[in-house]
């Protein structure tokens, strides 16, 4: 499964793109508006080709690499769950989905993946847009499958439920299946950060993550437009709460020595978790470094694919393009 090429747009921390490395691809070029994104992906792997655009002015004539690739991978912002989807001069996501559509017509990927809110494959509000790509990438010769995951079930820490549409060529398009779950058992939040908690001598740190058996709730990335790093809605806050942990900010760093875990003490009681520590939720590997200030760390996180679930996406693909008896699909 090892040869293929991709290109990868709104690629933010990376988490799409490493999860296709570990799946054996190779990236031709990958794009973010954001500069602590580019700045993410140039920390972690200089040999990229990382390109700071907005997809919407992206032009592939100027970037002749982008051509005759395996695999194009967006993990696009994320579609508003309302009516207002229809409203395609205003909506800055759905024009992100449908500049990924005429990229497909320009470029002509062997296969496409667009990971985004689990509610757009199947929402009667969203339907005007899996119409949309329907109608463009039809005919151009891909069939779609539309299906949601649970990174949970690919060894990520956290209920963190995606919406996927995989389009490959009709040559291949039969073979591909959705990936299945890589783990028999969730990975709890106590069991992925008990070292990180324990990093600075706090002696509390095995008491508290043996309590936190459950897996994380979903890490939201937030609004550029609107605050800092933020743990979500009420009953998201809520369930972080049940395992102890602060909601109101995110900490500099692991507790130390002095800290006492009590929940009864109120706040003061609580542990919070790093943004370091999100990124270990998120499935990226303690080596992977996040640039920028904290709040655009957090937002970078928040809003990644997984890597574990990159890797599944990116092996499901390769499955089916290496099926073929005519040959490997590799360019």
């Amino acid at each position: 499964m090892s040869g293929l090429s991709f290109v990868d747009v709104c690629s933010g921390a990376g988490g799409l793109a490493l999860g296709l490395e570990r799946a054996g691809y190779t990236p031709r070029l990958l794009l973010d508006s954001e500069a602590s994104a580019c700045d993410t992906l140039a920390a972690n792997r200089p040999h990229w080709n990382v390109l700071q655009t907005d997809l919407l002015d992206f032009d592939p004539v100027d970037h002749p690499e982008v051509y005759d690739v395996d695999l194009l991978a967006a993990g696009l912002p994320r579609v508003k769950s309302s009516a207002t989807v229809t409203r395609r001069s205003s909506d800055t996501e759905l024009r992100l989905i449908e500049a990924t559509a005429y990229l497909v017509h320009a470029v002509q990927p062997r296969a496409l993946i667009i990971e985004n809110v689990p509610t757009l494959v199947d929402q009667d509000s969203l339907a005007p847009i899996r119409d949309f790509l329907h109608e463009e990438l039809e005919h151009l010769g891909y069939g779609l499958t539309w299906f949601t995951l649970n990174a949970s079930d690919f060894g990520v820490p956290q209920d963190r439920v995606q919406g996927i549409l995989v389009a490959v060529k009709q040559r291949w398009a039969s073979a591909f299946r959705p990936p299945r779950p890589t783990v028999h058992e969730h990975v709890s939040v106590g069991e992925a950060l008990a070292p990180s908690m324990r990093s600075r001598g706090w002696q509390g740190a095995d008491h508290w993550a043996a309590q936190a058996t459950s897996v994380a709730p979903t890490l939201v990335g937030g609004s550029k437009a609107h605050g800092g790093a933020d743990f979500g809605p009420t009953g998201t806050k809520a369930k972080w709460g049940r395992i102890g942990v602060y909601t109101k900010s995110f900490g500099n760093e692991p507790p130390d020595p002095g800290f006492r875990w009590d929940p009864s003490l109120g706040d003061k009681g609580l542990v919070r978790i790093t943004v370091d520590q999100a990124a270990l939720l998120q499935g990226f590997p303690e080596a992977w470094r996040i640039s920028g200030l904290k709040t655009a760390r957090y937002r970078q996180i928040g809003h990644a694919t997984p890597p574990p679930v990159g890797e599944a996406l990116g092996r499901a693909v390769a499955e089916a393009l290496n099926a073929d008896p005519g040959g490997p699909a590799a360019g």
